[in-house]
């Protein structure tokens, strides 16, 4: 059983704890903080063994097989250098990095050195793909021509969204699971894209509309947003009909409806505990397997989102 470890103890840290402490495959081994005494109240509440006051005591910790990392997008890439030098595999909360250059040095860090790292993109690992592509090879609603999908909270009023320097904005918070959750559909293989963004006064996106180009004349209209509440549905178009996902962040129930826009199959998505348990099985299996890489999500993919996030941005005249 694999010891793993969370390096930062805020919010999604605790998310990941509850998670780890359910699961049968993995060990929930130790925290970091920099704050010890929150870092000591972690571990006490999830029963982890161990708790450090500093994230270098974390990395030099013989016992740990696998760091999570849940600190702030802007220190994604310094802290997930840090446990790659010395030797630990990592499964980094997205963004992975705040922009490719970052991603490509870490990358190749890790091929260097044969260990595991990949971004915590959870949408990528869930059960629900393989669900989309058997409806969608067995022709029910025909050759899928389009897709349309959004995320969006009410969360503007958030501090480190606020702020440029902390790779603030709705891209990187929301935004990216958005060409993810495209390519899941239509493949990787990307002709075009354009964008558009209302930009606030502090210099980042509060709501962004991408449209992406795929080979074979597909569509992706994709739409997020941290100044409103989004039905955060996902929409699947085809020839023949179309397929309606409730809620593309973590899905609760997928339908399938015909050309006369008649239901003809419902779904429900398996309970889980978070939906992190799935990325984590990832990792465990691909650390067994000796792959520096999850098949779920190979690091092309995530180079390619952010590559096409910071053309993005550029094009909004919004750099970090």
């Amino acid at each position: 059983m694999l010891n793993v470890a969370i390096l930062g103890a805020g919010t999604i840290a605790k998310k990941m704890a509850f998670t780890l402490s359910k699961m049968e495959t993995v060990n929930a081994y130790a925290v970091a903080s920099r704050d010890l005494e929150k870092a000591k109240s972690f571990c006490k509440e999830f029963n982890m063994q161990n708790f450090y006051g500093s994230y270098y005591e974390l990395v030099n910790d013989k016992n740990v097989d696998l760091i999570y990392i849940a600190t702030p997008h802007t220190m994604h890439y310094e802290h997930t250098k840090l446990c790659l030098e010395n030797n630990k595999n990592v499964i980094c909360e997205k963004p992975f990095t705040v922009n490719s250059q970052q991603a490509i040095e870490l990358f190749e860090l890790a091929k260097e050195k044969n260990l595991l790292v990949t971004e915590a993109m959870w949408i990528r690992y869930m059960p629900y793909k393989k669900i989309l592509d058997e409806i969608i090879s067995s022709g029910q609603i025909g050759e899928v021509t389009s897709i349309f999908a959004n995320l969006g909270y009410n969360i503007e009023h958030i501090e480190r969204l606020k702020n440029p320097k902390l790779a603030g904005g709705a891209v990187l918070d929301v935004g990216v699971y958005m060409p993810h959750f495209a390519m899941m559909i239509l493949g990787n293989k990307i002709k075009n894209y354009n964008s558009y963004a209302i930009m606030r006064e502090n210099g980042v996106d509060a709501i962004n509309s991408m449209a992406i180009e795929f080979e074979g004349g597909k569509l992706a209209i994709l739409h997020s947003s941290i100044r409103g509440v989004l039905n955060l549905k996902g929409s699947i178009f085809g020839s023949k009909g179309y397929i309606e996902i409730t809620n593309t962040n973590n899905p609760e129930k997928i339908e399938v409806f015909n050309q006369n826009h008649k239901l003809v199959k419902s779904i429900k998505v398996d309970e889980q505990i978070t939906g992190f348990e799935y990325e984590i099985d990832a990792c465990v299996n691909a650390i067994k397997n000796k792959q520096t890489e999850c098949s779920q999500l190979p690091h092309s993919e995530t180079l390619k989102v952010l590559q096409i996030i910071e053309d993005m941005r550029k094009s909004w005249g919004m750099e970090y």
